[in-house]
């Protein structure tokens, strides 16, 4: 395969992956509305992306993520929209906050980038391991979703500790706990599937990519 071909081949591989974000986005199957928080799996197309396409096309659809989530909290807001939309109001006040923005892209758009770097340093750690790719794969995929909820979660405690406490109506000083408490029993659960559905997918298309660069 020349260069022109591997490059049209990674511009519809990259607009396929953005179709299924969008779709996610835009459909109960990617945002599951908690009340408190919309928990999301539209992390994974973006992971998958990021391994099979490299980091900057990885941080694209992470971006297209971040708009999604953005789309999202304003058209159908949570009581935490405002964390992740300047549109909305922070809770107590009459107007939203830039700093939402962070929240909405910055996390998002690392998940482009994380798994592509932990996927080729597990690999090199484990070349000689039979199994090491299935495990790089894994844990790209169990990074890259951690990545997401711990920076969304962790901006949330930095930039909007206040205002999350008064959602939760608990003691400011309570808010570390339950950041870590979302993480556990959001993120954990999340990291794990993300890490199965990446092998899944991931490795026939590494393979196909492998065989069409002969």
């Amino acid at each position: 395969m020349n260069k022109q071909s591997a490059k049209y081949g990674d511009f519809v591989l990259t607009a396929l992956f953005a179709a299924i974000i969008l779709i996610m986005a835009f459909t109960p199957i990617g945002f599951i509305n908690l009340g408190l928080i919309k928990a999301t799996i539209i992390h994974v197309p973006v992971i998958i992306g990021s391994i099979i396409l490299g980091p900057k096309r990885g941080a694209v659809l992470g971006g297209i993520f971040g708009l999604t989530s953005f789309i999202i909290n304003y058209m159908t807001p949570s009581i935490l929209s405002f964390a992740f939309c300047p549109l909305i109001p922070v809770l107590g006040t009459t107007h939203g906050s830039p700093l939402a923005l962070i929240v909405c892209f910055v996390p998002r758009i690392l998940v482009g980038v994380v798994p592509y770097y932990v996927y080729r340093f597990v690999q090199k750690l484990f070349k000689q391991s039979p199994k090491g790719e299935y495990l790089s794969l894994l844990l790209g995929g169990v990074f890259g979703a951690i990545t997401n909820t711990a920076l969304v979660m962790g901006l949330i405690y930095f930039l909007f500790k206040e205002a999350y406490a008064a959602v939760k109506n608990v003691p400011v000083d309570m808010v570390a706990g339950l950041v870590l408490g979302v993480v556990g029993t959001n993120g954990v659960p999340e990291a794990i599937v993300a890490g199965i559905i990446t092998v899944a997918v991931c490795k026939p298309l590494l393979k196909m990519r492998r065989k069409q660069n002969l």
